[in-house]
């Protein structure tokens, strides 16, 4: 999909009148008085949050946020394959696909050894590995992201929408108050920058900080932000222009010898363009000046770095001027004293780091795509309190490795190429093997969280070793049977908060009553230990909690839906109509189990839990291990 031809418009391309486009501003409402959840801000920490927990119509949840309206323009554009395996749970993942840049190939750049001024390219690789997602990596402005998710919010149940033009004044928490112990306080702004001083509070029962490097939420439960105060300073715009450089559409990573270093990335549309511009090198009086910073400059910068290359900017539609430091939250919540917590932080709250990996918002949204089920899961009463914490448990750690990593990837990126004058320079292999070794990390996929009560241990891992425990679900290829229709088997998760269990039978006659697929449904379908029936709440569909789902290894034209048990088919909804896509065969072409390391004569059991992430690996026959698993940390329906 191509746009932008003519200058940059912001909102829905496939709207062709950019004054169609436009969103009237919002009413300015006033807050309600009480609230289940109140979230502060409305970047994609928030909104992914939002939209999750809009989900459950019985949560009445607030977000709110200092801007008068939603985003336009500008700020982050890097989706990570992990980011479109969630927006595939939302519904959205194939227009994001459609509109965004699909990045297929990086190109390295350096000084070129036969004359170091100019530079010269050094190679060219794969940008996602073979089979590391179903999904791609795309760029598109974090606007549509937001559009989305803001989409998704309003079209549900809850009918969610943000209450803009709030500043956030003060949270307390009052542990003594059981119905609404956490007070929010805000000024209600006439515009972004003008605020009267009508004073707004509301009670909640949690409160989520999704406000950003300097947010108010963090400072009023008294935590700081820890590290690096500073980076070496950076420039960003987004560009369109006229350039004879060769890979102008590929991402590429350009070392220069003297004049820094630079990022391409291309945009979405066909023909705007990132770049990510280093200022250190910047001429003496052209030093990092805020105030007299402009666009002049690093439109200079980047044809001093791409040299022999020119670039003749037409247009530049958003511009930044960033020092963000490597930085981490004291803590991720209010807990102490080993209370439940009440309120969290999330995204750039509780960690900031550069840019340049492309994982502030990718990192951002996994935070809250962890909270949010969990936040769910206690206000309906499907979990005990005790699951809040593992929150902070789990997302710090992936905060702290993600700082280790941006702190050395920054670090390389901005030092100068190694050369027989400065050997202690970095070599652009290493860079670019640095780069091919973490691109796991940097897809999203490379997170795995430890042991817990959401987490198994790996016991049974040997039966599916291609799933490993505490990482996400690594979907694959599988025919459905009740329409022969090729699926991803990954894209059963839906944002509705419910658990998957996997069954993958093993080698066994599935119509024989002593296959063991068929008598762990007979178990989970009648014995009074089901966890299904355990956790279920009465007049609940089925599958509500716990959505059961089987995978065969025969052809999917020799199974007869009469050989499995019929809790496969589960009636549902108001009328009692079948459900006929719990039922999966192998892909011939891409069979799942050599694929996935899934054992072909034992088969096995693979529960995951609602953010995706593999909970636990239990045996066809072990119905005692997971009703155990399910009692320690589900609640009872």
């Amino acid at each position: 999909m191509q746009f932008h031809l003519n200058g940059y418009n912001p909102g829905d391309p496939r709207i062709v009148d950019p004054i169609d486009r436009i969103i009237p501003p919002p009413l300015k409402r006033p807050l309600p008085a009480h609230c289940d959840v109140v979230i502060v801000g409305c970047g994609p920490a928030g909104l992914n949050l939002a939209a999750q927990l809009s989900q459950f119509s019985d949560i009445h949840t607030v977000i709110t946020d200092l801007k008068d309206d939603r985003l336009t323009v500008g700020q982050a554009d890097g989706m990570a394959c992990r980011t479109l395996e969630m927006f595939q749970a939302y519904g959205f993942a194939d227009q994001v696909i459609q509109e965004a840049y699909g990045v297929n190939e990086v190109a390295f750049w350096k000084p070129d050894p036969d004359d170091p001024s100019r530079i010269a390219r050094n190679n060219k690789i794969d940008d996602v590995a073979d089979d590391l997602s179903e999904m791609p990596h795309v760029i598109i402005n974090q606007a549509r992201i937001h559009d989305h998710f803001l989409s998704v919010m309003k079209n549900s149940a809850s009918k969610t929408e943000p209450y803009y033009s709030r500043k956030l004044i003060d949270v307390t928490i009052n542990q003594s108050d059981p119905g609404y112990p956490v007070t929010v306080t805000f000024e209600r702004a006439i515009t972004h920058s003008q605020f009267n001083r009508e004073v707004e509070t509301i009670n909640c029962k949690y409160a989520v900080g999704c406000d950003g490097a300097r947010s108010q939420v963090r400072k009023s439960i008294g935590h700081k932000l820890v590290g690096d105060a500073l980076n070496q300073a950076w420039g960003v715009m987004d560009i369109l222009a006229v350039t004879d450089f060769p890979d102008i559409r590929l991402k590429a990573a350009i070392q220069s010898i003297n004049e820094g270093n630079l990022l391409i990335i291309p945009r979405e549309g066909g023909y705007m363009v990132r770049m990510y511009i280093e200022l250190d090198k910047l001429k003496q009086n052209e030093r990092v000046d805020r105030e007299n910073m402009n666009v002049d400059v690093l439109i200079r910068a980047a044809n001093r770095i791409m040299a022999p290359y020119t670039l003749d900017v037409k247009e530049v539609p958003w511009w930044s001027v960033y020092e963000i430091g490597q930085r981490l939250a004291t803590a991720f919540d209010n807990s102490q004293n080993e209370r439940n917590p009440r309120v969290f932080l999330a995204g750039d709250a509780c960690h900031t780091h550069s840019p340049k990996a492309g994982q502030g918002l990718n990192t951002s949204v996994m935070d809250t795509w962890n909270l949010g089920w969990k936040l769910a899961h206690v206000l309906i009463g499907r979990a005990p309190e005790a699951l809040l914490s593992t929150y902070s448990a789990e997302r710090s750690e992936v905060a702290e490795k993600l700082i280790d990593f941006d702190r050395e990837w920054s670090k390389m990126f901005s030092t100068k190429p190694k050369t027989e004058d400065n050997p202690g320079g970095v070599d652009p292999a290493e860079f670019q093997k640095y780069f091919e070794l973490f691109a796991r990390f940097t897809a999203g996929v490379g997170i795995q969280y430890q042991s817990s009560a959401i987490v198994g241990r790996d016991t049974y891992q040997h039966l599916a070793a291609g799933q490993p425990i505490g990482q996400r679900f690594h979907s694959a290829p599988v025919i459905r049977h009740g329409d022969a229709k090729p699926v991803q088997l990954g894209h059963c998760h839906t944002a509705n908060g419910a658990w998957r269990v996997y069954a993958f039978a093993g080698s066994d006659d599935p119509s024989s009553d002593s296959c063991r697929m068929r008598k762990l449904a007979d178990f989970l379908a009648n014995d009074p230990d089901s966890p299904v029936l355990k956790h279920t709440p009465d007049g609940a569909d089925i599958d509500s909690v716990i959505d059961f789902r089987a995978v065969f290894q025969i052809p999917h034209r020799d199974l007869e839906r009469t050989d499995v048990h019929s809790f496969l088919t589960p009636t549902k909804g108001r009328l009692g109509l079948k459900d006929y896509e719990k039922i999966f065969c192998v892909n011939d072409a891409k069979n799942i189990y050599e694929m996935r390391g899934i054992d072909k004569v034992d088969g096995c059991i693979v529960v995951v839990r609602p953010d995706q992430y593999v909970a636990t690996v239990l045996p066809l026959c072990g119905k005692n291990e997971l009703a155990a698993f399910f009692t320690g940390c589900l609640t009872s329906g």
